[in-house]
Parts: structure tokens; sequence; C-alpha cells
């Protein structure tokens, strides 16, 4: 299903996208695209952009064409989606560790259409982290690891 969403494939494409994107939700799929979850994932994207597309432009971004990003945001697992909105990062509360992406597939697509929402209302009054409207039991569960290099 990726073939029916744009790609991204290097640094400059990506910020030109943050740059641009404005009054909307940038969404920034982080992945590869023979993975059978990110395959997943571009299924329910593919399936609400046009529904959300007066509050979101969505994008994939290959993990391999853009390292910059992908070690800048600790893309440590695949899928992972990165929410801007007019050039700001958004961050969000899961009730996990880590507010600044989130990581894994949606369970279902009012899942993502909400947290889109929430992130865009969120965003017109001005706040920079919001709390997830998805139920924590569809949340994807991982531990955050930290190496010492």
């Amino acid at each position: 299903m990726s073939f029916f969403l744009p790609k991204l494939s290097c640094k400059k494409d990506i910020d030109d996208a943050i740059k641009s994107v404005a009054e909307k939700v940038l969404v920034l799929r982080f992945g590869r695209d023979e993975d059978s979850v990110c395959l997943q994932l571009d299924e329910i994207l593919s399936k609400t952009a046009h529904d959300l597309s007066n509050m979101a432009s969505i994008y994939l971004v290959d993990v391999e064409t853009a390292p910059v990003y992908t070690r800048y945001f600790d893309i440590s697992f695949i899928p992972s989606t990165v929410f801007f909105f007019n050039g700001q990062h958004m961050k969000v509360d899961y009730g996990s560790p880590d507010h600044t992406k989130f990581v894994g597939s949606f369970k279902t697509k009012q899942d993502f259409m909400d947290l889109i929402e929430v992130i865009y209302r969120g965003a017109m009054r001005g706040k920079l982290i919001v709390q997830s409207p998805i139920d924590p039991r569809n949340i994807p569960k991982y531990d955050l690891l930290y190496h010492d290099i």
C-alpha cells in the first residue's frame, strides 16, 4: 500500500517538507517498504490520508535513505512515526518513556485519525505536547535501551 503515499528520499526532501507544510500536521513514517509491520501501518495511513487531508500531510521515509534523521530521532524500532506542525516537532504522551515518536503500527484507522485530530487541535492552541487519545492497550510496548559509546 505504500505506493499510494509520497516518499521523501533524502535529507533535503525531509527538510523541505518540514519547512513547507503549514497549518497541517506533518506525519513522517520512518521504516522500510518491505517490512510487514511497515506495510500494515502504510495501509492504515493510505486509507486515512484522504479523510485527513485538511489536517495532515503524510509522507514515508526509508530509514536507509535518511540516516541523519534516523539517528536524530533515535529510530531503533521500525516503523516509527514522527509528527510536526508548522516546522515544530510535536510530542505526544503515550504513557511510554518516549514522547518523540509513535513506535509500531496503529491497531485501527480510528486510533490514527483520533491522534491526528488531537495533535492538530493541540497545535492550533500552541501546545507542543499533547495527551494520546489512543487506548493504552492499543499502544505497542517496548523498552528504551541506552548504550554508552
